[in-house]
This record gives C-alpha cells, structure tokens and sequence, in this order.
C-alpha cells in the first residue's frame, strides 16, 4: 500500500488545526448598530455593516465620530463609542445560547455592557488596568492611558487591579477609578461618577438599546465551539 495514503488522514488533520483561521471564525455574535466607520481589526481592517457576523479571537475598532453595538448569541449588548476598540479574547459555548466562558478586552475607549442568558460566572471583562467579575449587570466602562474606570448601572459587580485591590460596586451609580501613575496602580470607589456612557447614548440612537440575539438574527444560529478537540485543546 502507498505510504502516502497511510499518513493522508494525519496530514489532513494537521492542515486543518494549523491554518491560521481554523479556529477563528465561530460566529459568536450580530452587529445591530453601526455609525461610520467600524472595522474588523485583521491583516487588513474591514468595514463592519449591520447584520455582519461578530467572530470570536476577533478585534472590533470604532473611528472618530463612530460607534457600534453587538448581540452576542446569549444576548449580551456590548456598545462602543467613538475610537473605542474591543477584543474578544474567548469564547467557549455552554449551547447555543449561552457561553460556559467567554472573555472580553475593553482596550481603549468608551463602552455599555449589558449581560445575557450566561452564568454571570462566566464572564470575564478586562481593561489594561482593572479585571471586572459581573453578577447580572448593567456596566459603563472607561479605557484610558493610565485610567479605567467602571460604572454600575444596574446588578453589581467587583473591580479589581491586576495587584488584586478590589472593590465592590453593588448600587447603581457606584464607581470604581483606577489610575496608574509613576508604576503604582490605586483604586478608588465613589457613587459620585466622574463619567457615565449617557453622552455617548443620546449622540447616537440605538446604541444603548438592548436586544434579544433572536430578535436580532432569527434565522441564524451560531456554530458551537468544539473546545479544539480536534486538535487535542
């Protein structure tokens, strides 16, 4: 028997868990809402229309004068303001409509965060300074050089720095600021918040309106993660 028939399966499975867009492209969310320029951050940047898909290990940026909302597939809402930028570092389905673990980076920028159907456990949000643990939550997020800071609107949550200072945001209008100067990262809770996302809400209709991932794409079911068992992950 030829040897290369033998090995065939082993090269084809190879091939697969090694092309770079493989593993990339679960859908894993809808854009409902974009104004402007919205791009999908790759080797090229590419325009995001309503309707297009939100892929997981993706990056999503909003130019000036811009903004966008997403429906995850466990109708989570996430709202970007003008020269925001998100990554979704991870996303791992529980089922169809819901993630057993999913992991998002709120980079720079301005953002509205609106749980879903997930256990709130599952969730993972992180600024450059802070990491965030929801409990069914309503949250505006800041991300700047040097500064996060969190905003409860609704729910509760725990703020964190990244050296473990945490505090707890349990009514709304509680804030958490966390500022990095000279090398020290402090955090500090307020109710009195020196920023909310409202300006970016009443700039742009819809974009803090909150959907259902049915109503937003009933036709379309995303693809379930199959954790890389393909490829031994």
């Amino acid at each position: 028997m030829n040897l290369r028939l033998l090995f065939l399966p082993a090269l084809l499975s190879a091939a697969l868990c090694t092309a770079p867009e493989a593993q990339a492209q679960t859908r894993v969310g809808e854009a409902v809402l974009i104004q402007n320029e919205v791009v999908r951050v790759a080797t090229a940047a590419t325009q995001i229309k309503v309707g297009d898909s939100m892929l997981r290990d993706e990056t999503v940026r909003t130019g000036a004068d811009s903004a966008a909302r997403f429906v995850m597939a466990d109708s989570t809402n996430l709202s970007l303001g003008p020269s925001a930028t998100l990554k979704l570092d991870r996303t791992v389905f529980n089922d169809e409509h819901s993630y057993r673990d999913v992991a998002i980076r709120m980079t720079t920028g301005a953002f509205r965060f609106v749980t879903g159907h997930s256990d709130k456990t599952a969730y993972k949000i992180t600024t450059p300074l802070a990491t965030i643990g929801v409990r069914g939550t309503t949250l505006d997020i800041l991300s700047q050089r040097g500064r996060s800071v969190v905003v409860l609107q609704e729910g509760a949550a725990s703020v964190c720095t990244l050296n473990v200072q945490c505090v707890q945001l349990t009514q709304p209008g509680d804030t958490a600021v966390i500022t990095s100067t000279g090398g020290r990262v402090g955090i500090s809770r307020t109710n009195t918040p020196p920023w909310t996302f409202a300006a970016n809400c009443a700039a742009s209709a819809g974009l803090c309106a909150v959907n259902q991932y049915a109503d937003a794409s009933p036709t379309i079911t995303p693809a379930v993660n199959d954790d890389g068992m393909l490829c031994g992950r």
